[in-house]
């Protein structure tokens, strides 16, 4: 998997990064929670509201956070377009932003007056949109337990949801509950798309610090690419080799090729390929000299035949099949003409 087509979910995941790892570089991680009591009744700090969702405040939680991103998002972005990625990952934070402020107002007094930092609302979002968008790719069971390829984002979810229980849980339940409000189209969120101008700003100016992401190579060869040099292989027959018999090659065959050389091992190998494989002989030279006994056997078996007739039955014979088959068309052939 790569970011091909995903160029959001790039910046999502390099952004988070890096805005975790400059908070724990300058000590700034005391900024990035969320507290109604005192930072936001007290002291008026509702930039929390948005800055809480930058970045995590420890090493665990943003290592989750980025596996999830890459085994989830990508996909999902690549479901839906990149601008219409980008207008959900927009509505989905700010939706979270309020929903969260008025969990904070009604149950602050039951002692839930804490919000951990980190786009977690945003990444249980998408992870919705994952669950009934993308079909998975293989089922299996473990003890009798049915399981996907799907099953292991969703393993990684639930310990990023239980790592600051209670306020994590409460979080995890938000994103979910967006992302089913986004999915049903309640509040006709999904015609929601970001303004045209921040597009081409974005396309213009942001997309060059992400950069950009090339295909994986893939090639449509059937064979693996060439061993490092000092590992010896038998080179693969091309489409350029001549067809290759079945019989052993005579010395007269390729004068070019010397005794133990590259050219003679790999002649070799195709002879004892295609000995099992069983393919068509070649129409040149090469063909075996058969021996007297297979000769007076078969003229023995088919006394109207000629010798030259015997001879080129046991000649041309394929690997897969007998010389006395051969020898019964040749013998048929030759009755169809007069002798």
């Amino acid at each position: 998997m790569s970011f091909e087509h995903a160029p959001v979910t790039k910046g999502l995941m390099l952004g988070c990064a890096l805005a975790s790892i400059v908070a724990g570089v300058f000590d700034l991680k005391h900024y990035l929670h969320l507290q109604l009591v005192p930072h936001l009744s007290k002291y008026h700090q509702y930039w929390r509201l948005f800055v809480h969702h930058t970045a995590y405040s420890n090493s665990s939680d943003l290592f989750l956070a980025e596996i999830i991103l890459y085994n989830v998002s990508v996909n999902v972005e690549r479901a839906f377009g990149t601008v219409k990625f980008a207008s959900f990952a927009v509505l989905s934070t700010l939706v979270a932003t309020i929903l969260e402020f008025l969990f904070l107002l009604l149950f602050h007094r039951f002692g839930l007056n804490y919000i951990h930092s980190g786009p977690t609302t945003l990444i249980f979002s998408i992870l919705y949109q994952y669950s009934r968008l993308i079909p998975s790719v293989y089922q299996f069971r473990i003890f009798g337990v049915p399981l996907s390829n799907k099953s292991y984002p969703y393993l990684l979810a639930v310990q990023l949801a239980i790592l600051h229980y209670p306020s994590s849980l409460v979080v995890a339940a938000i994103g979910i509950l967006i992302g089913q409000v986004y999915r049903s189209d309640l509040a006709n969120l999904k015609s929601y798309r970001l303004p045209p101008g921040f597009v081409r700003f974005a396309s213009r100016y942001l997309s060059p610090l992400i950069g950009s992401t090339r295909p994986p190579r893939r090639s449509h060869l059937a064979f693996p690419d060439e061993r490092p040099t000092g590992v010896r292989t038998v080179p693969l027959p091309t489409a350029q080799d001549e067809v290759v018999t079945t019989a052993p090659t005579t010395p007269g065959d390729n004068p070019t090729a010397e005794p133990g050389s590259e050219g003679s091992n790999r002649s070799v190998m195709r002879e004892w390929v295609n000995e099992l494989t069983g393919r068509a002989e070649r129409e040149s030279s090469g063909l075996r000299a058969p021996s007297e006994t297979e000769i007076t056997n078969l003229m023995s078996i088919f006394p109207d035949l000629r010798r030259d007739v015997v001879v080129a039955a046991l000649q041309r014979r394929y690997g897969s099949r007998s010389s006395l088959h051969f020898a019964y068309t040749h013998y048929t052939a030759a009755m169809a003409v007069p002798i």
